[in-house]
């Protein structure tokens, strides 16, 4: 009798289960980003995890009409830099977390620093590197497919590349092993064998750092050969992946770019020749602005009040050049430098910089998804997989009407909605 019992609650639940995967909605908001224009009426219909009409309101059988008025529904956001087992170094220094914080308790702390990210709208994030903690980042991931915790859809690169002596933490004698913020490999058969064993252990793509602080004076200089980043490229392309490169300097820049790497992270100090070079060869330049412009607050800068310091200064002349150049843009913050679920700083600095609103919307959305090869993301469209967002007004006359996030769903789930 106990075993039927069981039986039976088993067959409800599933039965449950199985009408929830089927649910349809009809979204209806004051317009529609689409993730490329703006549609003023339009409505968007979901079956199950996928859009299956996105246009002008027509009738129909739902199970839920959800009505947000004063709202814009658009694509949910897709955070293209992100470090979710980092937390603001002006709570605790990069150094303490990578030597002091445990992957245990680190990986909690990411826990909810998915979720703040997922509430503000952010639905796919690209992590860049788990920063000595191992592969708990792929651990991350897979806890968020599996359902365990809520976050967005994660692609990530696991520990990522460094050349040896080149990367921290530093400042110890010769005597003392300390835990590294990523994965020295140094001669093309460690090169081989290191990308070989990242791709192996789940990394989505690789990072490499193509230049740091390592130069005599504690300045941004190369860290590999052109030679040995394009065996890094050769290896990542030929399992289907891609490489991107953290890059601040000119010479780093350019060999990362004629390596072949799809992506430059940061690019302080890009020159004019370089961006070209950039644009010519089709690698997209993701600044993070807002991260240098944290780390400069938290060194005491006074922002609004005091003069701008050399880093930002540096900024903005190497996003203007990179604007000028034409230069295709990706949407990421560096975020973790800065507070997780305030992703959308970088996008308002990236304004502030120099790019018009509306292109802003569309790098975070369907520009980041096809950058990074979402085929199925980044758009409202029939076919397209339900992750949605709606926002508070029109952020096409303010980018910070993105802060106002009243209504999530990812992969046809509600995670929020302002009107329940």
């Amino acid at each position: 009798m106990r075993i039927t019992l069981i039986n039976v609650l088993f067959a409800c639940l599933l039965s449950l289960s199985v009408n929830a995967q089927d649910l349809s909605y009809q979204l209806k908001a004051d317009r529609v980003f689409d993730g490329q224009d703006f549609h003023p009426g339009w409505v968007v219909e979901v079956k199950g995890n996928e859009i299956v009409y996105a246009g002008p309101e027509r009738r129909g059988k739902f199970d839920q009409v959800i009505q947000l008025k004063g709202h814009t529904l658009m694509p949910g956001l897709i955070e293209g830099h992100s470090h979710i087992l980092l937390h603001p170094y002006n709570e605790v220094g990069w150094n303490d977390q990578v030597l002091k914080e445990s992957v245990a308790e680190r990986s909690a702390r990411a826990v909810n620093h998915l979720k703040a990210s997922l509430m503000a709208g952010v639905t796919t994030m690209r992590d860049l590197g788990s920063e000595g903690a191992g592969y708990a980042d792929v651990g991350m991931k897979q806890a968020v497919e599996k359902g365990v915790i809520p976050g967005p859809r994660l692609l990530v690169a696991g520990k990522a590349i460094v050349a040896t002596g080149s990367y921290g933490p530093k400042g110890f004698h010769e005597g003392v092993q300390v835990p590294l913020g990523a994965e020295p490999a140094d001669g093309f058969d460690d090169l081989i064998r290191v990308t070989r064993d990242q791709i192996g252990n789940g990394a989505d793509f690789i990072k490499v750092y193509a230049d740091y602080r390592w130069s005599p004076e504690n300045t941004a200089a190369p860290t590999f050969t052109v030679t040995e980043l394009k065996t890094i490229v050769e290896i990542a392309e030929s399992s289907g992946r891609y490489v991107v490169a953290h890059a601040a300097s000119a010479e780093g820049m350019r060999r990362a770019i004629l390596a072949g790497v799809e992506t430059i992270e940061h690019g302080d100090g890009g020159t004019r020749e370089v961006f070209e070079l950039m644009k010519r060869e089709g690698v997209a330049f993701c600044p993070t602005v807002a991260a240098g412009d944290a780390i400069s607050q938290y060194r005491g800068w006074n922002k609004g009040v005091d003069p701008e310091p050399d880093r930002i200064v540096q900024k903005r002349a190497s996003m203007a050049l990179a604007l000028e150049a034409g230069v295709d843009l990706v949407f990421g913050g560096d975020v973790g430098v800065f507070p997780h679920g305030e992703n959308v700083i970088e996008l308002e600095l990236m304004v502030e910089y120099g790019v018009d609103v509306m292109s802003a919307l569309r790098i975070a959305t369907a520009g980041n998804a096809e950058q990074f090869h979402l085929e199925k993301l980044g758009k409202l469209k029939a076919g397209f997989w339900a992750d949605i967002i709606a926002v508070e007004g029109d952020p096409s006359k303010d980018i910070a009407k993105l802060r106002n996030v009243g209504f999530v769903m990812k992969d046809g789930v509600i995670y929020k909605n302002v009107k329940e």
